[in-house]
C-alpha cells in the first residue's frame, strides 16, 4: 500500500507511522517526491488491515498498490527517479549519458586508450567487464581483480566513473570497492540472492533485462534490488530471443516508453548486446533515443579484430565518435541532449 503523507508531517509523525509498520512484520520505504512523499509499505498487508492508518497524524491518504511490482512502480512514486553516478552524471533526466568501453577489459593499456577516446567523444560513463559470465566454459572469463584495477587506472586518468558486471554475491563488495554502478548482466536477472545482496549495497545498480523475460519479470527483478532498501536502479533493455537469427537478440523498443509508463525509474538500452552487429549499433542507438531512452551502453575497442569478447559487435573509436555526433542531432530534436 501507499501512505501519501500530509505536505505539513513532522518528523515524529512520520517516525512513529513507520514504526507501527513494523510492529506489524511489514517494511516501510519513505520516498520524497518534488510535490509529495509517501511510504511504501512492502509485506503481508492482511497484517496491518485492522490498523487505522489513515487517521493517523500526517496521513493524507492510504491507497492500496495493485502492481506486484511495490517500489518499482508508478504508483509508489510519480516523479521520474534520478540516479546520480559518480560525482554528478545524472540517469534519468534531461541528459542522455552514453557509457561506453570495451566489452572485457584486456590490459590497463588497451582500456585507459578506450577510455581517453570515449570520454574525448563525448562519453560519460566508462563500460568495461572484469569478470565475464559466459556460455561456453572455455571463453575469455575475464581478469578479475586485476581488471578492476585497471579499470580504477583509467578512470583516474580520464575522471570517467565505471560501470562493470558483478557476478556473484561474494563478489560484490570487492567490485564496490572500485565501481560506480554495479551491472547485474541478462543471465543473472533472476539471480535472486544476487539481486537480494546488490540490494543491501547503496551503489547504482543498471539490470539487464534476461534473453527471455517478459516486462512484469524484468520489474520484479528490480523490486528484489529495491526491497533490499537500495533505490538507484537502472533498466537495460538489451534484446530478448526471438526466432530471428542474423541478429544476435531482438531489440524490443517499446520497452522504453512501456516500462517508463509503469515505472519511475530510468530505462536504457545496450544495442551493442541487442544486436550482436557493430553496423547495427548506431541506427539501434538512434531508434533508442528517439523512443526515450535514458542512456545507452555501447561496446568500443581499440582493435575489434582482436577483441577477446565480442569484437563483432564492437565499434571502433572513429565509429563511436561518428555516432556519437548523430546522437547529439537526435537528441535535440526530442529536447534531450547527450
Amino acid at each position: 500500500m501507499i501512505i501519501v503523507l500530509k505536505p505539513e508531517a513532522t518528523q515524529a509523525e512520520v517516525d512513529h507511522i513507520m514504526e507501527k509498520i513494523r510492529e506489524r512484520g511489514l517494511s516501510p520505504h519513505l520516498s520524497t517526491g518534488q510535490e509529495r512523499r509517501v511510504i511504501g509499505v512492502i509485506g503481508d498487508e492482511r497484517t496491518i488491515q485492522n490498523v487505522p492508518l489513515a487517521i493517523f497524524p500526517g496521513v493524507e491518504s492510504v491507497t492500496p498498490i495493485l502492481a506486484p511490482y511495490k517500489l518499482v512502480s508508478r504508483e509508489f512514486r510519480k516523479d521520474n527517479t534520478i540516479v546520480t553516478v559518480g560525482d554528478g552524471v545524472a540517469i534519468g533526466g534531461r541528459l542522455i549519458p552514453v557509457m561506453a568501453g570495451p566489452c572485457a577489459v584486456e590490459t590497463k593499456m588497451q582500456v585507459t586508450s578506450v577510455a581517453q577516446a570515449v570520454k574525448k567523444s563525448g562519453a560519460r560513463v566508462l563500460r568495461g567487464g572484469a569478470f565475464k559470465p559466459r556460455t561456453s566454459p572455455y571463453a575469455f572469463q575475464g581478469l578479475a581483480e586485476e581488471g578492476l584495477q585497471f579499470l580504477a587506472e583509467a578512470k583516474k586518468a580520464t575522471g570517467l566513473p565505471i560501470i562493470t558486471e558483478v557476478v556473484d554475491s561474494r563478489d560484490i563488495d570487492l567490485v564496490a570497492q572500485y565501481a560506480d554502478v554495479l551491472q547485474i548482466g541478462a543471465r543473472n536477472m533472476q539471480n535472486f540472492r544476487l539481486l537480494t545482496d546488490v540490494g543491501k549495497q547503496r551503489k547504482p545498480v543498471l539490470l539487464k533485462r534476461g534473453m527471455s523475460a517478459t516486462i512484469k519479470e524484468f520489474l520484479l527483478s528490480a523490486e528484489y534490488i529495491m526491497a533490499g532498501g537500495n533505490h538507484q536502479v537502472i533498466f537495460c533493455e538489451r534484446g530478448i530471443r526471438t526466432f530471428e537469427q542474423l541478429a544476435r537478440n531482438t531489440l524490443d523498443l517499446s520497452a522504453v516508453p512501456l516500462i517508463q509508463k509503469l515505472s519511475h525509474l530510468p530505462v536504457v538500452v545496450d544495442p551493442s548486446h541487442a544486436t550482436g552487429r557493430w553496423d547495427l549499433v548506431a541506427p539501434m542507438a538512434r531508434a533508442a533515443i528517439a523512443a526515450g531512452a535514458d542512456g545507452l551502453l555501447v561496446e568500443v575497442h581499440g582493435n575489434p579484430e582482436e577483441a577477446l569478447c565480442d569484437g563483432e559487435e564492437s565499434l571502433t573509436p572513429p565509429k563511436f565518435a561518428e555516432m556519437m555526433d548523430s546522437l547529439r542531432k537526435i537528441a535535440q530534436a526530442v529536447g534531450r541532449e547527450i
